[in-house]
Parts: structure tokens; C-alpha cells; sequence
């Protein structure tokens, strides 16, 4: 015979909370990626920032507690949490985006997390549990590289994840861990809403001409073989590095760029897929 395992009333409470929470968001993608190094917070930067730009209220979480970056290419750095009487508020980026990042409570920017588990899980849950969401169409959480404690947290405490979004190079390397990041979601139950091959192609700057330095197409084979959607392909252009470096997301900045129009692509099947 199994115990009977109560919970703690406390506990309870913070669970009817979080669900409270999240109920109020239509739509919850975590972003994952099997290696470092693939873009994947650009990719998630550029989601969110694209859906705000079409009039959709968007939060972005950002759970790479020991590599968060989302404040710098937000062009929010510096910024911190403020309380209200409905909780942690986040950063405001947009009338239509808001953030939220241990960037944001820490001291120093140079200041290290050094953490275990179970901190980490706690750090997250206060993230989907105490801040004021309010009211969303979309959460995008952008999660660190791999099938850890953070993604695994995320994927846990959320309800209804909606689905998760791959990020690669064409590389065979990033696409072994890619495939990895597919069987994660699968194994939670979570749907694949697909895979993004980013730094697709160099677009050289003086003639326009694409070559592809990292190779090409091995997203769209690993989403074929896998038997999931493949969203679209990001070139790789060198201004993109200088934008995220101050602070603007490039379907912004560089709107009408190559890499721009292949976001918005990219979106757009995201959309779709959640709609079917």
C-alpha cells in the first residue's frame, strides 16, 4: 500500500496561485535549444518583440538564470523589478512586451548566480507565480541551452505548456543536440511546434551574396526525419551582432532584412500551428 502524501497547506496556496496565474496567459512556448551558442535567445528576443509589434501582449521570462541576456538585447539593462499590491511587477519594454529576468534583481551585472537545483526551481517558480503577468497572449520563456533542471522546471510548473519552439545551426553537432531537445518535449508530453535553423547562410553586407559558412538545410532535414514542422531558416548577418549589443531586436531595427522577413515567417507558422 502506497503512503498517503499530504501537502503542505502552503504549498497548495503557491500552486492555486501559479495556475491563477498562468490561466490568465492564452499561450505558453518555451524556446530550448540542445547546445549554446545557436541563437537562441535572439530567436526568442525577436519572437516576443514580433508578436508585440502586431498588437499582441507578450511576456518574456527569461530562466537562463546563469546566462540571462534578454535585458541587454531588450535595451533594458539596468532596469529592475518594482512591487506592487498585485505582486512583482516586470519590466516594461513595449506597451505590448514585458520581461522579466534575474538580471533585473541583480546587484551587480557581474554578479554570478552560483546554484543548485532545487534555488533554481524556486527562482522559477517565482518568476510564473508572483509576477503580475496580467493578462497575455503569448509567454515566451527562453530557456538555457539543454535538458536540465531549468527547462525541466519550466516545463513541470507551467499548466498547458502550449508547445516548444527548437533553435539550431545546420551544423551535425547542433543537430544531434537539437534532436535531444525534440525527444525533452516529447517525453513531457509537450507539443514540437517545430524547428528554426538559424545563421543559415552569411549575408555578405557589400553584395548580398549568401554563402553558407555553417552549412545549410539540416534543420529542415532533422524537422523532416523527426516528423516535426520546420518554421523557416535565419541568415546570418553581422549587423544583427552589432544590434543585439545595443539593445534592438533586429525585426525592428532592421526591418525589410533578410533576416527580418525570415522571422516574420517564422511567426507567422507559429501562429498558424496554434491556431490549428
Amino acid at each position: 500500500m502506497k503512503p498517503i502524501q499530504i501537502q503542505d497547506p502552503k504549498e497548495e496556496d503557491k500552486d492555486k496561485e501559479l495556475k491563477k496565474r498562468m490561466s490568465r496567459i492564452k499561450h505558453k512556448i518555451i524556446v530550448m535549444s540542445g547546445k549554446g551558442g545557436v541563437g537562441k535567445t535572439s530567436v526568442s528576443v525577436n519572437l516576443s518583440y514580433t508578436l508585440a509589434l502586431t498588437g499582441r501582449d507578450v511576456g518574456l521570462v527569461d530562466i537562463d538564470l546563469h546566462g540571462p541576456n534578454i535585458a541587454k538585447m531588450l535595451g533594458v539593462e539596468g532596469e529592475g523589478f518594482t512591487g506592487s499590491e498585485r505582486g512583482i511587477e516586470p519590466v516594461r519594454v513595449l506597451p505590448t512586451l514585458k520581461a522579466a529576468s534575474i538580471s533585473f534583481a541583480a546587484a551587480s551585472p557581474d554578479m554570478p548566480i552560483v546554484w543548485r537545483g532545487p534555488l533554481k526551481m524556486s527562482a522559477i517558480r517565482q518568476f510564473l507565480e508572483e509576477i503580475n503577468w496580467g493578462d497575455l497572449d503569448f509567454l515566451i520563456v527562453d530557456s538555457p541551452p539543454g535538458t536540465g533542471d531549468e527547462p525541466l522546471s519550466a516545463c513541470q510548473l507551467i499548466p498547458d505548456v502550449s508547445g516548444a519552439v527548437i533553435v539550431t545551426t545546420p551544423q551535425d553537432v547542433s543537430i544531434l543536440d537539437a534532436r535531444k531537445s525534440v525527444f525533452f518535449a516529447r517525453q513531457l508530453n509537450i507539443p514540437v511546434l517545430g524547428i528554426v535553423e538559424n545563421m543559415s547562410g552569411f549575408v555578405c553586407p557589400h553584395c548580398g551574396k549568401e554563402t553558407p559558412i555553417f552549412k545549410k538545410g539540416g534543420g529542415e532535414k532533422a524537422a523532416k526525419d523527426l516528423g516535426v514542422p520546420f518554421l523557416g531558416r535565419i541568415p546570418f548577418e553581422p549587423e544583427l551582432v552589432e544590434m543585439a549589443d545595443r539593445g534592438l531586436p533586429f525585426v525592428k531595427s532592421r526591418a525589410g532584412s533578410p533576416s527580418a522577413k525570415a522571422f516574420e515567417g517564422i511567426v507567422r507558422n507559429i501562429v498558424t500551428s496554434l491556431r490549428t
